[in-house]
């Protein structure tokens, strides 16, 4: 190393004598290396250099050496995976969570109502009724019922319903007393309210339906229309009728709540009451007398429960308050024809009863007769 004008600069090393004929030949050779290359040359290698085969890794070793890593990786997730189904069972195995059960969602609304002898307190949430399921409230007790895809019911006080089909088909429950205000969105036909003198068959609809201690009962239709049947008896609530029922009689005459008092004074009589032929014909005349255009719904139901010798009063009284289509005729309503009925049910304006039809025939046999209590 060199130091002037105020740098410093790196020089490399000179080599010695020998070490520069070791490095690249130059120099004065040691003779003791001469020596030495002398003897080893004859081991030197002239040809050219060998050319080796491309080395490719083994993939069964590979596999092997991969399978021994992730070993202790899967016991790890084993013992993880054994360690969390111990705990679940711990927790769970002596209470499992039962399978969804086909019913209604009850809520509480007020009171103390209760499913069988279980009370309702709204503290659990939601409880469910099932199918055979008796669901009841006291004199100061609400529910409130729901289903997915069905529709929605409430209960008032007092009253007491029991589920007794929850099919694909066919939802049906039994009102055996009480009030139930219901809105049904399910498709026309598949809800079905069974009580002690009637069923109840929606058709897409909202009605109140009540039943009294004798079996009893009246239904009032808010939306759409209703169909009540009893063996074989018919009757069709549209919005704003009512309609009564009694035992051993089924559904009364629909007629429409603001008909004058006279008029649904003497259709009760003649449905529930009367005895006697004169006691009939004078309600009849009554009925006739007090009927609007829009009681053309009573007269039409009344075509089938008069007998053959009134039918042609009750016939003329309806064609003056709202004339039959062309295709109907007088002496085929007079002989009850059914396609002619329907035809002239169709043209009041009360929605078509092909729904009705179509229904019935759906379920025949379901909702012939209300089920014994």
């Amino acid at each position: 190393m060199t130091t002037g004008d105020n740098h410093i600069e790196n020089e490399a090393p000179t080599p010695t004598k020998s070490g520069g004929y070791l490095w690249d030949g130059s120099g004065e050779p040691d003779p003791e290396i001469q020596r030495l290359e002398a003897l080893l040359g004859k081991y030197r290698h002239d040809g050219p250099a060998p050319a080796f085969p491309e080395i490719i890794p083994n993939r069964r070793s590979t596999f092997f050496r991969l399978r021994m890593r992730l070993i202790p990786a899967l016991v790890t997730t084993t013992v993880a995976l054994l360690a969390i189904g111990v705990v679940i069972f711990l927790v769970h195995g002596k209470n499992p969570h039962p399978l969804a059960v086909a019913g209604w969602d009850v809520s509480r609304l007020a009171g103390t109502p209760r499913i069988g002898r279980n009370v309702i307190t709204g503290d659990e949430g939601l409880s469910r009724l099932g199918v055979g399921d008796v669901l009841e409230t006291d004199g100061q007790s609400r529910a409130n019922l729901q289903a997915e895809g069905i529709g929605q019911i409430e209960m008032e006080p007092s009253t007491r319903l029991r589920l007794l089909a929850m099919g694909k088909g066919l939802k049906r429950i039994a009102l055996d007393r009480g009030t139930i205000h219901t809105f049904i969105w399910a498709p026309p036909g598949q809800f079905v309210v069974d009580t002690p003198s009637a069923v109840t068959v929606d058709l897409g609809c909202a009605y109140t339906l009540q039943v009294d201690d004798s079996g009893g009962g009246i239904v009032r239709t808010s939306m759409g229309w209703v169909g009540f049947k009893l063996n074989g008896h018919e009757s069709f609530i549209p919005a704003g009728a009512a309609c009564a029922t009694r035992p051993k009689v089924g559904p009364g005459t629909p007629y429409f709540e603001d008909a004058p008092v006279e008029f649904r004074a003497a259709l009760a009589r003649f449905d529930f009451e009367d005895r006697t032929s004169q006691q009939r014909a004078e309600d009849l005349a009554i009925v006739l007398a007090q009927s609007r255009k829009r009681d053309s719904l009573t007269l039409w139901h009344l075509l089938a429960r008069v007998d053959d010798g009134q039918r042609m009063l009750v016939y003329d009284r309806l064609r003056q308050l709202a004339p039959p289509p062309a295709s109907v005729t007088k002496e085929g309503i007079l002989r009850l024809d059914q396609p002619m009925l329907d035809l002239w049910w169709n043209a009041l304006g009360f929605d078509d009863i092909s729904v009705w039809r179509h229904w019935e025939r759906s379920w025949s046999g379901a909702a012939t007769q209300a089920p014994e209590q």
